[in-house]
């Protein structure tokens, strides 16, 4: 049997079994998958094990959804469980930048609306959505949580009454695995080295599970851990920009996006132009005004490196007692750990703040010679005198810890009565230290920069400075930042349900009690940092590092391809350990996320009817009901007041009723026709109803506020289906969809001055000085007046989304014997009367599966393709119209599997290939050729062996 087993199936699970998962009721869901009855007497093993269990289920189901199942233990498909899910029609992953999936998101909405649960219960982890961060933790980071240690994932798509709230787009439930998944005992070894191509290193990963069952009582205890050695290069631009020409007959062109062309000819520019006279920049650039003036280019056009260590150890434990048939006992705890061990460094070419001003770091302005562009105004190519690069280095040291113990029981006094209880408590803690240094080319000192956008995935810039020289004499101090950050989440809960009847008809009744409770806390020392290390204004005279002796702590990288520091020698120089520890508290969190706490407590209650009715001699199975919800919230702020902070605390309580119905009609022995109505509720993202206005872009344009007022989504949810049972592990399944989602969130930019945000001009970093202070001269606006672009998430009235999920399993066993493929495909439209849309939604993706398993040797190709979405509502950076569009991108992997002849064919060697083609992550500012962020995470190949005993 394969150790990477990729299976795929569709399954719509009976709402009893949807029940008892959502309160935590594993042994109920044991008792409802299909391993008795029909499964038993089909003799197969591996990939068609586990889709023969699929489609044996989907025959018995009511609502709608999809599973997937491991056959044995360690043998879910891919290297963690949000990849695993992607097998699934509709889901969609958020993706870190190395390329592995961190969150899913379903059906046309992030994240954030897809509620996740373990063995029923609710989790939350303090991570915060990968390396670039600033999730608020209502989505769950499933790269977590090892595929190696789950043997069944669920995800119901149209909810039972009993389904715990909170996800308009979906829930998943994770199931640990059990001993008495597979009696008896057993001893389960994987072990892996995984090859990287980016890094050319190898990397281990392994498992060890062991469990033992006797006739009542059983125990499992697994290990699973892995070591990457991470490099990433891209490119990045913190998004495009316009320049500013100035008023021409009192009238101010477009644009003025922070930066602005040179007025008159700086020092050393070169290019025979004379220093001190004005300068036609209309007509050095070859364009016209216009054209100039809304020319788009990068912001900070950045060639990016990401080096380090990624380790995660997870550790599971599970027991069960069964006393008798009628009475069964079990408690589930997992641990684990995450630490995230990076250096960044990114080779800015500065249009950013570029411009003539008042502030030391400021360079005059660029010059434009001989520009060309397109239909778009997006610049192709050009020079630009008087240019000015700085080198941003940051190291992320960054550790996450979570456990959860689940314990539960399930008893059947009498034949017509069950009584299910359970009880959880989670506990997650996150520290994020990053620290940066930023190294500037000496202003005015005659760069130039090369820019070619004429293909490619991101733009060509070049210079006539040797970036990669630390000795070329250019090099001064920019900027110092000491950032830390803290997460700690809890959750506790209890759940109650008892069920009244039989297969034919029963009726079930619960309740529920669930807290979750968040804090985010941030932390910075950089001004005082900053003044020791550069001295005031970092001037480079004074400071623990002058400007003479930068050159000794910069060195060349072949890797990078331009100078990096050498972190640890800064650090000793700088007494940098005394700064961070002392740092005090801020308001905003380097990951970009707001900060913050957030106690939510929900009580909660259904009543559900299960049954089955004939008409015209055909089975009509029924699941109906209500679920209540009462959510008492209470979020906290940090708030600057004159040059204090604050904590603002703001209250609030709803409640919902949620109704829904799911039936399934047997048209025929094979063929199914599937409804259901429903709404959902999902409660406003943590992060967006943190009170407190956060100001931490560099070039002091953007804040971001909080909203406490927002109001819980709600959506009316419309499903229509069913499937048609080839024979054996085959079927085609259709289904339906709409969603009318009331109250969705967006984010929305408005114009505030500077003033209004109550933030003292003393508190910000020196860069956000020195930009207002350059933005204030060459306007001539007061500082409290200038313009400042708040981004504040507000409730929409209404957001309709509808699709079309299509699925084929198929064996092809009358052409090949073993041979068989899967596929599945979604359609998704959306629309609002506001015309903003749900960000991250691809029109059209699907996912296609060959496999073959015959004479001990398996195979399976999966490819995995999403289109194109829009990543973020426009406009950007004050450019109307401008979305981020991420790029359309399909993933190829391969699994395979070869049962070696001796030791009682216990022993199987492994290969898995994964993004075989190398695909990179890339979006876009609104033009296919205007780069957001290009990632190439590269090729792993993962190679080892299986061991089961």
């Amino acid at each position: 049997m394969s150790s990477r087993t990729q299976i795929f199936r569709t399954a719509l699970f009976a709402a009893s079994a949807i029940g008892s998962l959502a309160l935590g009721q594993a042994a109920l869901a044991q008792d409802a998958a299909p391993q008795d009855g029909d499964v038993a007497d089909i003799v197969v093993t591996g990939i068609r094990a586990s889709l023969q269990s699929a489609t044996n289920a989907k025959k018995d189901a009511v609502a709608f959804g999809d599973s997937i199942f491991a056959e044995d233990i360690g043998k879910l498909p891919a290297t963690n469980l949000a990849e695993t899910l992607n097998r699934m029609p509709g889901v969609r992953l958020r993706r870190d930048n190395n390329g592995e999936g961190t969150q899913v998101a379903i059906r046309g909405l992030g994240p954030s609306f897809t509620r996740v649960l373990l063995n029923g219960s609710q989790i939350q982890v303090a991570s915060d959505g990968g390396t670039n961060g600033g999730s608020a933790n209502r989505e769950v980071d499933l790269d977590f949580f090892p595929s190696e240690l789950f043997t069944r994932l669920d995800l119901a798509k149209s909810p039972s009454p009993s389904t715990l709230e909170g996800g308009i787009a979906g829930t998943v439930n994770l199931r640990n695995a059990r001993p008495f998944d597979k009696e008896g005992t057993h001893f389960t070894v994987v072990a892996q080295g995984q090859y990287t191509s980016p890094n050319d290193k190898i990397s281990p990963r392994g498992a060890i599970v062991a469990s033992h069952t006797t006739d009542t009582f059983g125990i499992l205890v697994g290990v699973a851990g892995v070591k990457t050695k991470t490099r990433i290069k891209g490119f990045e631009t913190v998004g495009w920009t316009d320049g500013n020409l100035g008023a021409v007959n009192g009238v101010p062109d477009a644009g003025g996006n922070n930066f602005s062309w040179a007025s008159v000819v700086p020092r050393n520019a070169g290019h025979g132009l004379v220093a001190g006279q004005p300068v036609n920049v209309v007509a050095t650039s070859g364009l016209t005004r216009s054209q100039l003036s809304t020319a788009l280019l990068p912001r900070l056009g950045r060639e990016s490196l990401t080096e380090g260590t990624r380790s995660r150890i997870s550790a599971l434990a599970a027991l069960e007692w069964r006393p008798s048939d009628t009475l069964h006992f079990a408690i589930d705890g997992i641990w684990a750990k995450s630490t995230r061990d990076y250096t960044k460094v990114n080779m800015n070419w500065q249009v950013r703040n570029s411009g003539p001003g008042t502030s030391a770091q400021s360079t005059g302005g660029m010059i434009p010679i001989g520009l060309t562009v397109d239909e778009n105004n997006v610049v192709t190519s050009g020079t630009f005198a008087n240019s000015s690069y700085f080198l941003e280095a940051s190291v992320f040291k960054q550790t996450t810890k979570f456990w959860n113990i689940n314990p539960s029981v399930s008893w059947e006094p009498t034949d017509n009565l069950k009584v299910n209880l359970s009880a959880n408590y989670s506990k997650s803690r996150f520290f994020r230290e990053q620290p940066t240094w930023a190294f500037q080319t000496t202003p005015n000192s005659g760069v130039d920069t090369y820019y070619e956008n004429k293909g490619g995935d991101y733009p060509s810039i070049t210079s006539n400075l040797d970036l990669n020289d630390p000795n070329n004499g250019s090099w001064q101090w920019y900027r110092q930042n000491i950032q830390l950050v803290r997460r700690h989440t809890e959750t506790k809960g209890a759940h109650f349900d008892v069920m009244y009847g039989d297969e034919q008809f029963n009726v079930k009744v619960g309740a529920a009690y669930d807290q979750a409770t968040r804090s985010i806390r941030a932390y910075d020392n950089s001004i005082a940092y900053q003044q020791s290390v550069c001295g005031t204004g970092c001037t480079g005279a004074t400071g623990s590092i002058t400007t003479s002796q930068i050159a000794q702590y910069l060195k060349s990288s072949s890797t990078a391809g331009f100078v990096v520091p050498n972190f640890d020698a800064i650090k000793q120089a700088t007494n940098y350990a005394s700064y961070r520890d002392s740092a005090p508290e801020a308001r905003g969190a380097v990951t970009g996320g707001a900060t913050g706490d957030m106690d939510e407590k929900v009580m909660g209650a259904y009543f559900e009817v299960n049954g089955v009715t004939e008409i015209a001699g055909r089975d009509l199975h029924i699941n109906a009901g209500m679920r209540y919800a009462h959510t008492n919230q209470e979020v906290t702020g940090p708030s600057q007041v004159g040059t204090t902070i604050i904590d603002i605390t703001s209250r609030s309580k709803y409640e919902n009723f949620l109704p829904s119905i799911n039936l399934t009609y047997d048209v025929a022995d094979n063929i199914k026709l599937r409804a259901s109505a429903s709404r959902t509720m999902t409660r406003p993202d943590a992060g967006q109803i943190l009170p407190g206005v956060t100001f931490s872009d560099p070039s002091a344009l953007i804040a971001n506020a909080g909203n406490p007022d927002l109001k819980p989504y709600t959506s009316d949810n419309y499903d229509l289906g069913g499937e048609f049972y080839t024979g054996g592990i085959g079927y085609v399944g259709v289904s339906a969809f709409m969603k009318n989602v009331q109250g969705f969130t967006t984010t929305v930019p408005t114009q505030a001055t500077f003033g209004s945000l109550n933030i003292p001009y003393a508190s910000l970093l020196s860069t956000q000085q020195n930009a207002l202070t350059d933005r204030s001269g060459a306007t001539g606006v007061a500082i409290n007046d200038l313009a400042i672009t708040v981004n504040r998430p507000v409730n929409l009235s209404d957001l309709k989304i509808k699709g079309l999920e299509a699925t084929w399993v198929q064996p092809l066993d009358f052409f090949v014997k073993g041979l068989g493929f899967s596929a599945n495909g979604t359609y998704l439209k959306q629309s609002s009367s506001s015309g903003l849309v749900a960000e991250g939604v691809s029109k059209y993706s699907y996912n296609l599966q060959g496999f073959y398993e015959n004479h001990g040797l398996s195979l399976s190709l999966n490819y995995v393709w999403n289109g194109k979405s829009i990543a973020l509502n426009g406009p950007q950076n004050g450019i109307a119209g401008a979305d981020l569009k991420a790029d359309a991108r399909g993933q190829l992997d391969l699994s395979a599997g070869y049962e070696l002849p001796f030791f009682n064919k216990a022993m199987r060697l492994t290969l898995d290939v994964l993004n075989i083609t190398n695909e990179p992550i890339r979006t876009t500012f609104e033009y296919s050729n205007a780069a957001y962020s290009v990632y190439y995470p590269g090729t792993s190949v993962l190679a080892g062996i299986r061991a089961n005993f």
